[in-house]
């Protein structure tokens, strides 16, 4: 691995932040700075909190400690997915799709966490 970009999370993560970016401004004005605002800020945090932990890499416990950060934004983005799709009127297969998607996030998430604990060096 040359940098975090190298990361497939870190890809994944970033891809998904850019859909929940686009999504959050096809909300009602009265949620752009309430649910709006609060899921462009978990979804991004998953990102950066990816990038901060490799940054750290050098420190095991550092590096592990940004990545249970990244997977507990993960959960508090699907949290929020899950606010809109009942709350709101926006396209439910859309929905289910980034649901999936960050379902599948939080589970090669957490397999790196393992990784990092067991293989890093």
């Amino acid at each position: 691995m040359k940098n975090y970009k190298d990361l497939e999370i870190y890809r994944i993560s970033y891809a998904l932040a850019i859909k929940i970016h686009k999504l959050s401004l096809k909300l009602p004005k009265y949620e752009l700075y309430e649910e709006g605002s609060q899921i462009r800020r978990s979804s991004k945090g998953i990102t950066s909190c990816i990038v901060e932990g490799y940054g750290r890499k050098r420190y095991k416990a550092d590096f592990v400690k940004f990545l249970i950060y990244a997977q507990a934004s993960c959960d508090e983005t699907i949290l929020h997915l899950n606010f809109i799709k009942n709350a709101h009127e926006i396209d439910k297969k859309e929905m289910q799709s980034l649901l999936d998607a960050y379902d599948e996030l939080g589970s090669k998430i957490n397999r790196f966490i393992r990784y990092v604990e067991n293989e890093w060096r």
